[in-house]
C-alpha cells in the first residue's frame, strides 16, 4: 500500500509490546511510522539517550502528519529509568518546554502523547524499581496505602498498628528519595499539562499501570485530575489504568481522527458481572476503563449489535480476576459466573450471519490468554477470521490491543500484516504466557541453573529452548486447517522469563481437493 502520510513515533521502551506493537499494526496502512533507531533507546534500567532522542524527534516531526510520542522516554529516557532518576525539576522544565517548539515548528503537526504517573508495586522486588524496593518495597506501598485510608478515616486499628511497626522499621533516607522523586514526576506532569492548555499538544493520556484504590499513586493522581479540570482539559487528557499498550491506542486514533471516522463498538461480556469485576493491578470497575480505551482509540460504545461497526466479545471473569497460572487448578467461579460458550456461539453467528466484524478481548485472567476459550475459537474456525485478540499482561493492555488491531481491521481489511499480528497473539498472548512462560517458572529455568530475573542473555539456551516449545504448543493448541503460525525469531528482552520477543508468519494451508 502505498504511503501518505507520516506519522513519528516515540516508544516508552525498548520491549516489543512498546517498540514494536504499533510499528507492526502501522505496515498494513497507508501511514508510514518511523521510530527512533533501537541504540538511541535504553535498556531496561539504562536510560536512552534523551538529547539524541531529541534531536530526532525534532527533525523527524518538521514534516510529519503526526506524531504519538511517550514523554516518559524523552523526559527520563524510558518508563523504567523514570523511577531511577536523580533529574532536577529545571533539569525536567527545559525539556518538557521543547514539547512546545514541535507545533511551533510545523503548525499542521498532530501531536498525541502519553505519560505515566509513577507506580507503587505491592511486593519487595526491585527488578524494575531502585535497588532498596528489593528490601522495603511492601512497606513503601503499605504505608503510602494505609496513610490514604487514614487521612479518610477508613483505616481499621489493624492497619494504624501495622502503620506504626512499618514507620518504626522503615528508613527515612529510602522513603525520602522514593518521595522526592514522586514529587518531582508529579511536577513534571503539570508542566506538560500547561502545554496541553496552551495547544502545544492535541490529545493526551495519563495511563496508570500497577494502580490500586489508595496509595501513593492513587493520591497523586487526584493530583493530576485536579489540575486536567482547573485547566478546562478534560476532553484532551485521559486518565484511565494501562502503560504498554499506549502507542497502539494512539496509533488507532491517529488513524481514525485522519480518515474521518469514529467506529461504533458493541462490547458483548462473557459475565453478567463482568462489568464491575476490578482487574488485578487496576483500580476501578472493568467496564469504566473499558469505555477509556474505546474512546482513546478514536471511537464509542454502540448500543447494540445493529448499529455499530464491530462487535467486541470481552472474556470477563464472573466474579474476580485471578492469574493465567491458576489454570492448571480452575477456580470454580469461571465455570459458573460466566458463560465463554455463549460468548463464542454469539461471535460466530454475528461473523457468518450478519457478516459483522468480530474481535476478542480475553481479559478473563491476568497475564495469559484463556486455554478453554481459545479451545473453542480454534474448533468453530474463528481464530484468523477475527478482526483482532490480545490476551497478554494487565486487562488494559489487552483492551487496549486488540481495540486498536480491530479498528485498523475495519480499516483495512484481512491483509497479511493483519494476519501476522494475530499469529504474534496466539504464539505470545495464549502459548508463551499462558503455557510456555509457566514451565519456565515451574523449574525448568532452575534446572538451567539460571534465574526466572536472570536467563543466559537474549538469545541463549532459554530463548532456543522457547521457541521449540512455542512451536509444539502452536501445533497443539492455534494451528488447524486454517494455516499455520510460525516463529521466525524468539529473543527474551529483558533477559527474564516474564516477555518474550517474537517474530510470527501467518502461512494459509491451501486446500485439499479429493
Amino acid at each position: 500500500m502505498e504511503k501518505s502520510h507520516k506519522l513519528v513515533f516515540v516508544p516508552l521502551d525498548e520491549r516489543p509490546c512498546n517498540y514494536e506493537f504499533p510499528y507492526m499494526l502501522a505496515q498494513g496502512t497507508e501511514f508510514e511510522m518511523v521510530r527512533p533507531p533501537m541504540g538511541m533507546m535504553g535498556l531496561k534500567k539504562r536510560p536512552g539517550d534523551t538529547e539524541r532522542l531529541w534531536a530526532w524527534l525534532e527533525k523527524e516531526a518538521a514534516d510529519a502528519d503526526g506524531a504519538i510520542i511517550a514523554i516518559d522516554t524523552l523526559l527520563y529516557g524510558g518508563i523504567i529509568p523514570s523511577r531511577l532518576h536523580y533529574l532536577k525539576p529545571m533539569e525536567l522544565a527545559n525539556r518538557v518546554d521543547r514539547l512546545r517548539r514541535l507545533k511551533a515548528r510545523n503548525p499542521n503537526l498532530r501531536l498525541f502523547a502519553f505519560q505515566l504517573i509513577m507506580r507503587c508495586p505491592q511486593y519487595s522486588i526491585a527488578d524494575e524499581e531502585p535497588d532498596y524496593y528489593g528490601d522495603w518495597g511492601r512497606e513503601i506501598f503499605r504505608k503510602g496505602f494505609i496513610s490514604h485510608r487514614q487521612e479518610l478515616g477508613l483505616a481499621t486499628v489493624e492497619e494504624s498498628m501495622e502503620l506504626a511497626e512499618i514507620d518504626a522499621r522503615l528508613p527515612a533516607d529510602v522513603l525520602q528519595d522514593y518521595l522526592d522523586r514522586r514529587a518531582v514526576n508529579i511536577e513534571a506532569i503539570g508542566r506538560v499539562l500547561d502545554v496541553i492548555a496552551d495547544g502545544g499538544i492535541d490529545f493526551m493520556i495519563f495511563p496508570q499501570d500497577d494502580s490500586a484504590p489508595y496509595g501513593y499513586t492513587a493520591k497523586d493522581q487526584q493530583k493530576v485530575r485536579a489540575q486536567i479540570s482547573e485547566l478546562d482539559v478534560e476532553l484532551r487528557a485521559y486518565m484511565y489504568p494501562g502503560a504498554d499498550e499506549v502507542g497502539c491506542t494512539l496509533l488507532a486514533r491517529m488513524v481514525n481522527e485522519i480518515k474521518g471516522s469514529t467506529p461504533l463498538i458493541y462490547p458483548r461480556l462473557a459475565a453478567i458481572q463482568g462489568s464491575f469485576v476490578t482487574p488485578l493491578y487496576e483500580d476501578r470497575y472493568f467496564y469504566e476503563t473499558l469505555k477509556y480505551q474505546i474512546m482513546a482509540a478514536g471511537g464509542l460504545i454502540g448500543s447494540g449489535c445493529s448499529d455499530s461497526d464491530l462487535v467486541l466479545l470481552v472474556n470477563t471473569p464472573g466474579e474476580t480476576m485471578v492469574e493465567a497460572v491458576s489454570q492448571a487448578h480452575p477456580f470454580f467461579g469461571y465455570d459458573i459466573n460466566r458463560n465463554i460458550i455463549e460468548l463464542v456461539e454469539y461471535g460466530d453467528y454475528v461473523m457468518r450471519v450478519q457478516s459483522k466484524p468480530a474481535a476478542v478481548a480475553d481479559v478473563g485472567y491476568a497475564n495469559g490468554g484463556d486455554l478453554k476459550l481459545v479451545k473453542l475459537l480454534r474448533q468453530k474456525g474463528m481464530l484468523f477470521n477475527l478482526a483482532g485478540y490480545a490476551g497478554w499482561n494487565t486487562s488494559s493492555n489487552s483492551l487496549g490491543t486488540v481495540i486498536s488491531q480491530s479498528m485498523l481491521y475495519l480499516h483495512y481489511g484481512r491483509t497479511q500484516e493483519h494476519l501476522d499480528f494475530l499469529a504474534l497473539r496466539y504464539a505470545e498472548d495464549v502459548c508463551y504466557c499462558a503455557g510456555v512462560r509457566m514451565d519456565l517458572n515451574a523449574g525448568l529455568v532452575e534446572q538451567l541453573g539460571l534465574s526466572v530475573f536472570e536467563l543466559d542473555g537474549q538469545r541463549g539456551e532459554v530463548s532456543r529452548l522457547v521457541k521449540e516449545r512455542l512451536g509444539e504448543m502452536l501445533d497443539q493448541r492455534i494451528n488447524s486447517d486454517q494455516g499455520v503460525v510460525e516463529i521466525t525469531d524468539c529473543f527474551m528482552p529483558w533477559n527474564r522469563t516474564f516477555e518474550v520477543g517474537l517474530q510470527a508468519r501467518f502461512h494459509v494451508k491451501p486446500p485439499i481437493y479429493r
